[in-house]
């Protein structure tokens, strides 16, 4: 189990991709829990966070240039309220084969305003009644779901339909009925039925339970997760007073670990991660 320290970010490859996408690569770590991802500054389009043990998205900081997520084969049950608002940009975001496991869970993806691609495969979830409905419902921009395309409406004609199929033209009588997913999802969740039906539907949350290891008071997250100017004049003030190349070296293991010099406190802007005690053994937690 490694946890996202700033050494992992830090030498983390970090890449172009085959679209020309700048990518960092943080699969197969068994990654716990996202965190300290403002030490990579935003400066990627992908983050690939695939083949880890993470259970919940959060933790994200600011981060606008950021449009593809990659968690595939994961443990995910849950997802933050805010994300949306910290991923203002995020365009595809693949949860396949992750444990996500009722449709009120999927609420929160409601809130990306620039969705287009989204899959959920293997996820309980995918096996609900109206599963496919209920996405098309809660997420309008999403063009791509389960690697399926999700047609705009279409008038449909039970003349032109058959007008079709009397003429061999099969693909388009197929695309026809394809093109009434986002009719019938429209149709369901209309007038006071509807609206009750998707109420219903959103109140359904595995997401309700306590999991083990999980925070119980979330907070608040800086833009930068920086020292504050209290704490920048006090690392000054330990590096000026350093004698010893043993001291700048201990110093700048603190630093790394997330501790300010003589607080005994951990910087950044973050709750702490670690636990008190040895400076070397402390680490932040974003």
């Amino acid at each position: 189990m490694v946890k996202l320290t700033y050494e992992v970010l830090s030498t983390a490859p970090s890449y172009l991709n085959a679209v020309k996408d700048r990518e960092i690569d943080l699969r197969g770590l068994k990654i716990p829990r996202i965190e300290n991802l403002a030490i990579t500054k935003d400066q990627h389009d992908v983050i690939d966070l695939t083949d880890n043990d993470i259970r919940k998205i959060e933790n994200f900081p600011p981060m606008k240039r950021l449009t593809t997520l990659l968690l595939s084969n994961n443990r995910i049950s849950r997802i933050d309220s805010d994300v949306a608002r910290q991923l203002p940009n995020l365009k595809a975001l693949i949860l396949t084969n992750n444990q996500i496991g009722e449709l009120g869970d999927l609420d929160p993806l409601g809130e990306f305003t620039n969705l287009e691609f989204l899959s959920l495969v293997d996820n309980p979830v995918a096996t609900k009644k109206h599963y496919r409905s209920y996405v098309i419902h809660r997420c309008p921009k999403v063009r791509i779901l389960d690697f399926r395309r999700i047609k705009e409406k279409v008038s449909f004609s039970k003349d032109r339909f058959f007008s079709k199929l009397s003429m061999g033209t099969f693909k388009g009588c197929m695309a026809d009925l394809h093109g009434q997913e986002r009719n019938e999802a429209a149709e369901l969740f209309s007038g006071a039925a509807g609206t009750a039906l998707a109420a219903s539907l959103s109140s359904q949350k595995a997401s309700n339970t306590f999991e083990p290891g999980e925070m119980g008071e979330k907070k608040a997250m800086r833009p930068f997760q920086g020292p504050s100017p209290e704490e920048a004049a006090r690392i000054r003030e330990a590096i000026s007073k350093a004698t010893s190349l043993e001291e700048i070296t201990k110093l700048e293991k603190q630093l790394r670990g997330g501790v300010v010099p003589g607080s005994g406190k951990h910087g950044g802007g973050g709750p702490s991660g670690g636990k008190g005690g040895n400076d070397e053994d402390v680490e932040m937690d974003g």
